[in-house]
C-alpha cells in the first residue's frame, strides 16, 4: 500500500507524577539517524531498497516526503516494511514545490548534500524551530563544490537560515574540508555531495563523529577510505560513485533508549531491560558517563543488525555520584546532555559538562533550556557559554512542581517528564506534541513500565 503520512492530532501539555517503581522489558524504537539515512540513500540508489524497523516519527516522514518530491517511489506495507525505488542514473528531479523538512535538522542537511550532486533547483523550508538553525555549516562547503545557495538572513543579522534555495548543474568539484565544528551532519552532507563530484572528496575530523554515513555507504556498495593523519581522521570517497539498493534492518536508537534508562536509574526500586539498543561506539558516550557515575547498567546479548552492533541493556535504580564529563566525549552523546543533566540532579555532588556549545544551535538552545527546566524544579545549575554544572541533592530528590517551557524541542520535553517521575512533586511541560518527531511511542512505552505521565 502507499505510505500513509497521517499523524494523530497534536498533544499539548503533559504532566509526569512521582512513580513508585519502573519494571518490565521494552524495545528501543528504530534509530533516527539510520532511519533518515536509509530513506535518503535508498532514494539515490539504483534498484529497490527494503527497510524494516524504520522509526515512524514525524521527522522521518518529512524525509520520506522530501525524497518523494525529488522523484523516489516510497511505499510501506501493512507489516511496516518500507520499499524505496531509487532514482538511480536518472538523478533527482527538481521538485515542483518547496521541500518542507518540518523539524528535521538531520533530514534537511543530509538532503541538501544529496541533492547538490544533481542538476536541479530546490527550495528548502522548515518549521519555526528549524528555520532559526544555522545552515551555512552545510552551505559553505557545498558552495566550494560549485553549488549556488541562497539563504535567509534574520532581522538580527544571522545569515544562513531557511528558506534555502539550492541550484546545481550537477558537475561538482571535489573538496578537502575540515569542518570548524565536529558534526556528523556536515560530514555526511559533504560525502553525499561527493558521490557525484569528479574526484576524491575528503572530510577531516580531529574529533570523531557518528560514522553511520560511512557504514551505510559501504552497505550500498561505495568504498570509503578512513585513515588517521596527524591525529585527525581523513574520510574520503571518490566520485562519481553509484549506490546499489540493499536491505536494511534499523537498530534501536540509543538516544531514545536514554529516556527509559535514566528514568529507571533515578526512580527507586526500578529494574528494567531495554532491548535492541545500538552500541556503535560513536553513540555510547552517555552509557560510559552513567557507568562513571556508578549506574547499574549492563549490556547483554550482543549481536549484529543492519551492519551495527546492538545489545539489550539491563538497568536498575542506582545511587549516582557527580562526575566531570570528558569534553572529548561530547560528540558521542551530544543529544543526551539534557537527560544526563536530569540524572545529575539526583547524583551526589556536582556533574560538570563542558565543551558542549553545539547544544546552543539545536532545536532550541539546549543549554539554556536544560538549565531552565532544572531551575524551575528546584535544582541548582550553573550555566556557561559552552556548558553547565549541575549540583545534585545529596540523596534527596528535587522539589519538582514546576512547569517547563519546551521551546518545541522534543528532547527537552522528554527530559522534563523523566525528571518528574522521581521528584517530590509533579513536573508539567507546556507542549508535548513535538515528541512524535523522534519518539512517537514514548508515552505508551513509558506507561508500560509503570511511569505516571498524563496528557
Amino acid at each position: 500500500m502507499d505510505v500513509c503520512l497521517y499523524m494523530s492530532a497534536p498533544v499539548k501539555s503533559a504532566i509526569a507524577k512521582p512513580s513508585k517503581t519502573l519494571k518490565g522489558t521494552v524495545t528501543a524504537p528504530g534509530d533516527k539517524s539510520i532511519s533518515h539515512r536509509s530513506i535518503i540513500f535508498g532514494a539515490m540508489a539504483e534498484g529497490i531498497t527494503e527497510v524494516t524497523g524504520l522509526l515512524r516519527g514525524e521527522d522521518i516522514l518529512s524525509t520520506v516526503r522530501a525524497m518523494q518530491a525529488f522523484g523516489a517511489e516510497i511505499t510501506e506495507d501493512e507489516n511496516g516494511k518500507w520499499q524505496i525505488e531509487g532514482v538511480g542514473a536518472n538523478g533527482f528531479a527538481s521538485p515542483t514545490g518547496d521541500v518542507d523538512c518540518g523539524n528535521a535538522g538531520t533530514g534537511v542537511r543530509l538532503i541538501m548534500g544529496a541533492a547538490a550532486g544533481y542538476a536541479m533547483t530546490a527550495r528548502f523550508t522548515g518549521d519555526a524551530s528549524l528555520s532559526v538553525r544555522p545552515m551555512n555549516r552545510i552551505l559553505d562547503p557545498l558552495r566550494e563544490m560549485g553549488v549556488s545557495a541562497d539563504a535567509r538572513t534574520t532581522e538580527a543579522g544571522e545569515p544562513g537560515r531557511l528558506p534555502v534555495t539550492l541550484k546545481s548543474n550537477g558537475a561538482l568539484r571535489p573538496v578537502e574540508y575540515r569542518p570548524p565544528h565536529a558534526s556528523a551532519q556536515v560530514k555526511s552532507a559533504i560525502l553525499l555531495a561527493g558521490l557525484n563530484a569528479q574526484g576524491t572528496t575528503t572530510v577531516i575530523e580531529p574529533i570523531a563523529t557518528r560514522d553511520h554515513t560511512e557504514n551505510m555507504l559501504r552497505a550500498f556498495g561505495v568504498p570509503v577510505d578512513n585513515r588517521s593523519i596527524a591525529n585527525a581522521a581523513h574520510i574520503s570517497i571518490t566520485g562519481p560513485a553509484k549506490l546499489k539498493a540493499t536491505k536494511i534492518k534499523v537498530p534501536g536508537d540509543p538516544s531514545s533508549a536514554a529516556f527509559p534508562i535514566i528514568a529507571a536509574l533515578i526512580t527507586p526500586g526500578s529494574d528494567i531491560i531495554v532491548e535492541n539498543v545500538m552500541m556503535n561506539p560513536t553513540r555510547t558516550g552517555l552509557f560510559d558517563t552513567l557507568n562513571d557515575m556508578g549506574a547499574f547498567l549492563r549490556a547483554d546479548n550482543f549481536r549484529k543488525s543492519g551492519g551495527e552492533t546492538i545489545a539489550d541493556i539491563h538497568v536498575k535504580h542506582s545511587r549516582l555520584i557527580g562526575v566531570t564529563v570528558p569534553e572529548d566525549r561530547a560528540a558521542s552523546m551530544i543529544d543526551e546532555y539534557p537527560v544526563l543533566a536530569v540524572a545529575a540532579a539526583f547524583a551526589t555532588g556536582k556533574t560538570i559538562m563542558n565543551g558542549i556549545g553545539e547544544l546552543r544551535v539545536k532545536e532550541s538552545d539546549r543549554i539554556a533550556a536544560t538549565a531552565a527546566l532544572l531551575k524551575a524544579n528546584g535544582v541548582t545549575v550553573h550555566e556557561t557559554q559552552d556548558g553547565m554544572t549541575v549540583t545534585g541533592g545529596e540523596g534527596k530528590p528535587p522539589l519538582g512542581g514546576g512547569t517547563v517551557t519546551t521551546h518545541h524541542d522534543h528532547r527537552i520535553a522528554m527530559s522534563a517528564l523523566v525528571l518528574g517521575l522521581a521528584c517530590q512533586n509533579p513536573v508539567k511541560i507546556d507542549d508535548a506534541s513535538m515528541i512524535a518527531t523522534s519518539f512517537p511511542t514514548f508515552f505508551d512505552l513509558m506507561a508500560s513500565l509503570g511511569a505516571h505521565i498524563e496528557r
